[in-house]
Protein backbone atom coordinates (compact mmCIF):
# COMPACT_ATOMS: atom_id res chain seq x y z
CA UNK A 1 0.00 0.00 0.00
CA UNK A 2 1.38 3.37 -1.01
CA UNK A 3 1.35 5.85 1.86
CA UNK A 4 1.88 9.58 1.87
CA UNK A 5 4.57 11.22 3.97
CA UNK A 6 1.87 12.90 6.06
CA UNK A 7 0.15 9.58 6.81
CA UNK A 8 3.38 7.97 7.92
CA UNK A 9 4.48 10.89 10.09
CA UNK A 10 1.09 10.85 11.80
CA UNK A 11 1.26 7.10 12.31
CA UNK A 12 4.67 6.79 13.97
CA UNK A 13 4.23 6.05 17.66
CA UNK A 14 6.77 5.71 20.46
CA UNK A 15 7.52 2.26 21.79
CA UNK A 16 5.45 1.50 24.87
CA UNK A 17 7.21 1.79 28.24
CA UNK A 18 5.26 -1.23 29.53
CA UNK A 19 7.11 -3.45 27.06
CA UNK A 20 10.47 -1.98 28.00
CA UNK A 21 9.67 -2.55 31.66
CA UNK A 22 8.57 -6.14 31.07
CA UNK A 23 11.68 -6.86 29.00
CA UNK A 24 13.97 -5.33 31.61
CA UNK A 25 12.47 -7.43 34.39
CA UNK A 26 13.14 -10.58 32.41
CA UNK A 27 16.66 -9.48 31.45
CA UNK A 28 17.48 -8.59 35.06
CA UNK A 29 16.48 -12.15 36.04
CA UNK A 30 18.68 -13.92 33.48
CA UNK A 31 20.72 -16.78 34.87
CA UNK A 32 24.00 -14.89 34.67
CA UNK A 33 25.77 -12.21 36.71
CA UNK A 34 23.75 -9.01 36.71
CA UNK A 35 24.24 -6.96 33.54
CA UNK A 36 27.11 -9.22 32.48
CA UNK A 37 26.00 -9.00 28.84
CA UNK A 38 26.15 -5.21 28.90
CA UNK A 39 24.84 -3.37 25.84
CA UNK A 40 23.38 -6.59 24.42
CA UNK A 41 20.73 -6.37 27.12
CA UNK A 42 19.85 -2.82 26.11
CA UNK A 43 19.46 -3.98 22.52
CA UNK A 44 17.32 -6.91 23.64
CA UNK A 45 15.09 -4.56 25.62
CA UNK A 46 14.74 -2.24 22.61
CA UNK A 47 13.86 -5.13 20.29
CA UNK A 48 11.25 -6.48 22.70
CA UNK A 49 9.66 -3.04 22.98
CA UNK A 50 9.66 -2.50 19.21
CA UNK A 51 8.19 -5.94 18.48
CA UNK A 52 5.99 -5.91 21.60
CA UNK A 53 7.12 -9.46 22.27
CA UNK A 54 9.44 -11.34 24.59
CA UNK A 55 10.48 -13.40 21.55
CA UNK A 56 11.45 -10.61 19.13
CA UNK A 57 12.63 -12.46 16.02
CA UNK A 58 14.96 -10.59 13.65
CA UNK A 59 16.24 -13.58 11.68
CA UNK A 60 14.96 -12.32 8.32
CA UNK A 61 17.38 -9.48 7.57
CA UNK A 62 17.84 -7.10 4.65
CA UNK A 63 20.23 -4.25 3.90
CA UNK A 64 18.68 -1.70 1.56
CA UNK A 65 21.35 0.14 -0.40
CA UNK A 66 20.06 3.41 -1.85
CA UNK A 67 21.99 4.79 -4.84
CA UNK A 68 22.03 8.32 -6.23
CA UNK A 69 24.34 10.84 -7.84
CA UNK A 70 25.15 14.41 -6.84
CA UNK A 71 25.63 17.50 -8.94
CA UNK A 72 28.18 18.76 -6.42
CA UNK A 73 30.56 16.01 -7.58
CA UNK A 74 31.46 18.42 -10.40
CA UNK A 75 33.25 20.54 -7.79
CA UNK A 76 35.99 17.93 -7.28
CA UNK A 77 34.87 16.82 -3.81
CA UNK A 78 35.56 13.12 -4.40
CA UNK A 79 38.59 11.06 -5.37
CA UNK A 80 36.47 9.20 -7.93
CA UNK A 81 34.48 10.26 -11.03
CA UNK A 82 30.69 10.15 -10.97
CA UNK A 83 30.63 7.15 -13.31
CA UNK A 84 31.74 5.00 -10.38
CA UNK A 85 28.23 5.16 -8.90
CA UNK A 86 26.81 3.28 -11.87
CA UNK A 87 29.72 0.85 -11.92
CA UNK A 88 29.27 0.06 -8.23
CA UNK A 89 25.53 -0.51 -8.67
CA UNK A 90 26.50 -3.04 -11.34
CA UNK A 91 28.91 -4.61 -8.85
CA UNK A 92 26.15 -4.84 -6.22
CA UNK A 93 23.76 -6.72 -8.47
CA UNK A 94 26.60 -8.94 -9.73
CA UNK A 95 27.33 -9.90 -6.11
CA UNK A 96 30.94 -8.75 -6.07
CA UNK A 97 30.91 -5.75 -3.73
CA UNK A 98 31.86 -5.50 -0.08
CA UNK A 99 28.21 -5.32 0.95
CA UNK A 100 27.45 -8.59 -0.85
CA UNK A 101 30.23 -10.40 1.00
CA UNK A 102 29.27 -8.97 4.38
CA UNK A 103 25.52 -9.59 4.08
CA UNK A 104 26.21 -13.17 3.03
CA UNK A 105 28.29 -13.63 6.17
CA UNK A 106 25.46 -12.11 8.22
CA UNK A 107 22.77 -14.31 6.69
CA UNK A 108 21.10 -11.26 5.19
CA UNK A 109 20.12 -10.06 1.74
CA UNK A 110 20.82 -6.88 -0.23
CA UNK A 111 18.21 -4.80 -2.03
CA UNK A 112 19.56 -2.11 -4.37
CA UNK A 113 17.37 0.94 -5.03
CA UNK A 114 18.01 3.45 -7.80
CA UNK A 115 17.00 6.78 -6.28
CA UNK A 116 18.75 8.95 -8.85
CA UNK A 117 21.79 7.44 -10.52
CA UNK A 118 23.04 9.70 -13.29
CA UNK A 119 24.19 6.83 -15.52
CA UNK A 120 22.09 4.49 -17.64
CA UNK A 121 21.30 1.28 -15.78
CA UNK A 122 19.19 -0.24 -18.55
CA UNK A 123 22.11 -2.20 -19.96
CA UNK A 124 22.90 -4.02 -16.73
CA UNK A 125 22.42 -7.76 -17.09
CA UNK A 126 20.80 -7.97 -13.66
CA UNK A 127 18.84 -4.72 -13.81
CA UNK A 128 15.66 -6.54 -12.73
CA UNK A 129 17.26 -6.90 -9.30
CA UNK A 130 17.21 -3.11 -8.88
CA UNK A 131 14.16 -1.35 -7.49
CA UNK A 132 13.71 1.77 -9.59
CA UNK A 133 12.50 4.92 -7.85
CA UNK A 134 14.68 7.34 -9.78
CA UNK A 135 13.66 10.93 -9.06
CA UNK A 136 16.08 12.45 -11.58
CA UNK A 137 19.48 11.77 -13.12
CA UNK A 138 21.32 13.02 -10.04
CA UNK A 139 20.72 16.13 -7.96
CA UNK A 140 21.59 19.66 -8.96
CA UNK A 141 24.86 21.22 -7.81
CA UNK A 142 24.09 22.45 -4.30
CA UNK A 143 27.00 24.89 -4.49
CA UNK A 144 24.95 26.93 -6.93
CA UNK A 145 21.43 26.45 -5.59
CA UNK A 146 19.10 23.81 -4.09
CA UNK A 147 20.05 20.19 -4.71
CA UNK A 148 16.40 19.43 -5.50
CA UNK A 149 12.91 20.82 -5.17
CA UNK A 150 10.87 20.14 -2.05
CA UNK A 151 8.49 18.13 -4.25
CA UNK A 152 11.39 15.92 -5.28
CA UNK A 153 12.45 15.52 -1.66
CA UNK A 154 8.95 14.36 -0.72
CA UNK A 155 8.92 11.99 -3.70
CA UNK A 156 12.20 10.45 -2.58
CA UNK A 157 11.04 10.19 1.05
CA UNK A 158 7.84 8.46 -0.01
CA UNK A 159 9.86 6.09 -2.20
CA UNK A 160 11.86 5.03 0.86
CA UNK A 161 8.64 4.53 2.80
CA UNK A 162 7.27 2.36 0.00
CA UNK A 163 10.44 0.26 -0.07
CA UNK A 164 10.09 -0.31 3.69
CA UNK A 165 6.53 -1.50 3.08
CA UNK A 166 7.71 -3.92 0.39
CA UNK A 167 10.33 -5.31 2.75
CA UNK A 168 7.84 -5.80 5.57
CA UNK A 169 5.34 -7.42 3.22
CA UNK A 170 8.03 -9.89 2.13
CA UNK A 171 8.61 -10.92 5.75
CA UNK A 172 11.74 -8.92 6.60
CA UNK A 173 12.10 -8.47 10.37
CA UNK A 174 15.26 -6.34 10.54
CA UNK A 175 16.32 -3.61 8.11
CA UNK A 176 19.73 -2.08 7.54
CA UNK A 177 20.45 1.11 5.64
CA UNK A 178 23.12 1.52 2.98
CA UNK A 179 24.17 4.03 0.34
CA UNK A 180 26.08 4.50 -2.88
CA UNK A 181 26.73 7.85 -4.53
CA UNK A 182 29.97 9.52 -5.51
CA UNK A 183 30.23 12.83 -3.65
CA UNK A 184 27.62 11.97 -1.02
CA UNK A 185 29.78 12.67 2.03
CA UNK A 186 29.62 16.33 0.94
CA UNK A 187 25.82 16.76 1.35
CA UNK A 188 25.93 14.57 4.46
CA UNK A 189 28.58 16.82 6.02
CA UNK A 190 26.56 19.87 5.02
CA UNK A 191 23.51 18.42 6.73
CA UNK A 192 25.28 17.74 10.02
CA UNK A 193 26.78 21.22 9.90
CA UNK A 194 23.29 22.70 9.52
CA UNK A 195 21.60 20.48 12.10
CA UNK A 196 24.38 20.77 14.72
CA UNK A 197 25.42 24.37 14.18
CA UNK A 198 29.03 23.25 13.89
CA UNK A 199 31.25 24.63 11.16
CA UNK A 200 31.79 22.65 7.94
CA UNK A 201 35.50 22.50 8.75
CA UNK A 202 34.78 20.78 12.05
CA UNK A 203 32.50 18.09 10.63
CA UNK A 204 33.94 17.38 7.17
CA UNK A 205 36.23 14.44 6.48
CA UNK A 206 38.10 12.90 3.58
CA UNK A 207 35.29 10.68 2.31
CA UNK A 208 36.82 8.54 -0.43
CA UNK A 209 40.32 9.44 0.74
CA UNK A 210 40.93 12.85 -0.80
CA UNK A 211 44.19 14.71 -0.17
CA UNK A 212 44.64 17.87 1.88
CA UNK A 213 44.09 20.23 -1.05
CA UNK A 214 40.89 18.47 -2.08
CA UNK A 215 39.67 18.46 1.54
CA UNK A 216 40.15 22.21 1.74
CA UNK A 217 38.15 22.58 -1.48
CA UNK A 218 35.42 20.31 -0.08
CA UNK A 219 35.08 22.43 3.06
CA UNK A 220 34.82 25.61 0.98
CA UNK A 221 32.18 24.05 -1.27
CA UNK A 222 30.08 23.08 1.74
CA UNK A 223 30.48 26.57 3.20
CA UNK A 224 29.36 28.02 -0.13
CA UNK A 225 26.38 25.66 -0.42
CA UNK A 226 25.12 26.59 3.05
CA UNK A 227 25.63 30.30 2.39
CA UNK A 228 23.88 30.14 -0.99
CA UNK A 229 20.93 28.04 0.15
CA UNK A 230 20.44 29.11 3.78
CA UNK A 231 18.79 25.80 4.84
CA UNK A 232 16.55 26.04 7.90
CA UNK A 233 17.90 23.71 10.64
CA UNK A 234 14.41 23.41 12.12
CA UNK A 235 12.90 22.23 8.83
CA UNK A 236 14.22 18.83 7.78
CA UNK A 237 12.48 18.95 4.41
CA UNK A 238 14.14 22.27 3.65
CA UNK A 239 17.56 20.90 4.60
CA UNK A 240 17.08 17.77 2.48
CA UNK A 241 15.96 19.77 -0.54
CA UNK A 242 18.71 22.35 -0.35
CA UNK A 243 21.78 20.34 0.62
CA UNK A 244 20.68 16.70 0.63
CA UNK A 245 20.58 13.88 -1.89
CA UNK A 246 18.03 11.53 -3.38
CA UNK A 247 19.53 8.49 -1.69
CA UNK A 248 19.72 10.37 1.63
CA UNK A 249 16.00 11.17 1.31
CA UNK A 250 15.38 7.52 0.44
CA UNK A 251 17.22 6.38 3.56
CA UNK A 252 15.21 8.82 5.69
CA UNK A 253 12.03 7.45 4.16
CA UNK A 254 13.11 3.86 4.77
CA UNK A 255 13.71 4.66 8.44
CA UNK A 256 10.35 6.41 8.73
CA UNK A 257 8.71 3.41 7.10
CA UNK A 258 10.44 1.04 9.51
CA UNK A 259 9.15 3.10 12.45
CA UNK A 260 5.65 3.19 10.96
CA UNK A 261 5.61 -0.60 10.51
CA UNK A 262 7.30 -1.10 13.89
CA UNK A 263 10.44 -2.97 12.86
CA UNK A 264 14.00 -2.18 13.95
CA UNK A 265 16.37 -0.52 11.49
CA UNK A 266 20.16 -0.55 11.77
CA UNK A 267 21.63 2.79 10.66
CA UNK A 268 24.98 2.53 8.87
CA UNK A 269 27.54 5.34 8.75
CA UNK A 270 27.75 9.01 7.79
CA UNK A 271 25.32 9.10 4.85
CA UNK A 272 22.78 6.84 6.54
CA UNK A 273 23.01 8.92 9.69
CA UNK A 274 22.27 12.07 7.68
CA UNK A 275 19.06 10.37 6.58
CA UNK A 276 18.40 9.26 10.16
CA UNK A 277 18.79 12.84 11.42
CA UNK A 278 16.26 14.04 8.86
CA UNK A 279 13.89 11.22 9.86
CA UNK A 280 14.19 12.13 13.54
CA UNK A 281 13.54 15.80 12.76
CA UNK A 282 10.42 14.83 10.80
CA UNK A 283 9.21 12.28 13.38
CA UNK A 284 11.06 12.34 16.71
CA UNK A 285 9.68 8.95 17.79
CA UNK A 286 11.34 7.30 14.79
CA UNK A 287 14.56 7.28 16.83
CA UNK A 288 12.98 4.60 19.05
CA UNK A 289 13.35 2.17 16.15
CA UNK A 290 16.94 3.03 15.17
CA UNK A 291 20.07 1.08 16.09
CA UNK A 292 23.47 2.61 15.30
CA UNK A 293 25.70 0.10 13.53
CA UNK A 294 29.09 1.70 14.09
CA UNK A 295 31.20 4.80 14.63
CA UNK A 296 32.63 5.96 11.30
CA UNK A 297 36.06 7.54 10.96
CA UNK A 298 34.36 10.55 9.36
CA UNK A 299 34.59 13.37 11.97
CA UNK A 300 30.98 14.47 11.55
CA UNK A 301 29.59 11.05 12.40
CA UNK A 302 30.17 11.31 16.15
CA UNK A 303 28.12 14.52 16.20
CA UNK A 304 25.36 12.81 14.24
CA UNK A 305 25.23 9.97 16.75
CA UNK A 306 25.06 12.48 19.60
CA UNK A 307 22.12 14.28 18.00
CA UNK A 308 20.41 10.97 17.31
CA UNK A 309 21.01 9.81 20.89
CA UNK A 310 22.37 6.49 19.61
CA UNK A 311 25.21 4.33 20.87
CA UNK A 312 27.19 2.58 18.11
CA UNK A 313 27.64 -1.17 18.34
CA UNK A 314 31.00 -1.30 16.54
CA UNK A 315 34.07 0.87 16.01
CA UNK A 316 36.12 -0.64 13.19
CA UNK A 317 37.39 2.50 11.44
CA UNK A 318 34.92 1.96 8.59
CA UNK A 319 34.09 4.47 5.88
CA UNK A 320 32.89 2.25 3.04
CA UNK A 321 29.19 3.02 3.12
CA UNK A 322 27.07 0.57 1.10
CA UNK A 323 25.55 -0.68 4.37
CA UNK A 324 28.75 -2.48 5.41
CA UNK A 325 28.49 -1.48 9.07
CA UNK A 326 24.82 -2.43 9.18
CA UNK A 327 25.60 -5.88 7.81
CA UNK A 328 28.39 -6.38 10.35
CA UNK A 329 26.10 -5.34 13.22
CA UNK A 330 23.23 -7.61 12.20
CA UNK A 331 24.52 -10.81 13.87
CA UNK A 332 25.01 -8.89 17.12
CA UNK A 333 21.47 -7.54 17.01
CA UNK A 334 20.19 -11.03 16.27
CA UNK A 335 22.21 -12.36 19.22
CA UNK A 336 20.49 -9.81 21.45
CA UNK A 337 17.09 -11.02 20.28
CA UNK A 338 18.01 -14.61 21.10
CA UNK A 339 19.23 -13.69 24.57
CA UNK A 340 15.80 -12.50 25.66
CA UNK A 341 14.06 -15.31 23.80
CA UNK A 342 16.16 -18.33 24.74
CA UNK A 343 18.26 -17.69 27.85
CA UNK A 344 16.83 -19.13 31.02
CA UNK A 345 16.12 -16.85 33.93
CA UNK A 346 16.85 -17.72 37.55
CA UNK A 347 13.10 -18.15 37.93
CA UNK A 348 12.98 -20.57 34.97
CA UNK A 349 15.88 -22.54 36.42
CA UNK A 350 14.37 -22.60 39.89
CA UNK A 351 17.39 -20.84 41.35
CA UNK A 352 17.04 -18.38 44.22
CA UNK A 353 19.43 -15.43 43.87
CA UNK A 354 21.34 -14.33 46.94
CA UNK A 355 20.37 -10.96 48.41
CA UNK A 356 22.75 -8.12 47.68
CA UNK A 357 23.58 -8.06 51.37
CA UNK A 358 24.82 -11.64 51.10
CA UNK A 359 26.87 -11.17 47.93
Amino acid sequence: MKLSLEEVLAGIQPVKPVWRDQARRRLDDLASPHNSLGYLLDLAEQLAAIKESMTPSVSKKMVVTMAGDHGVAAEGVSAYPQEVTRLMVNNFVAGGAGINVLTEAAGAGVTVVDMGVAGDLSQLADRKQILSYRVAHGTQNMANGPAMTQEQAVQALEAGIEVAGIMVESGIELLGTGDMGIGNTTPSSAMISVFSGRSPREVTGRGTGINEKALENKVKIIEKAIAVNQPDPDNALDVLAKVGGFEICGIAGLILGAAYYRIPVIVDGLISSAGALAAKKLAPYSANYMIAAHQSVEPGHQYMLELLGLRPILNLNLRLGEGAGAALAMPIVEAASRIIEKMLTFTDAGVTKADDSEA
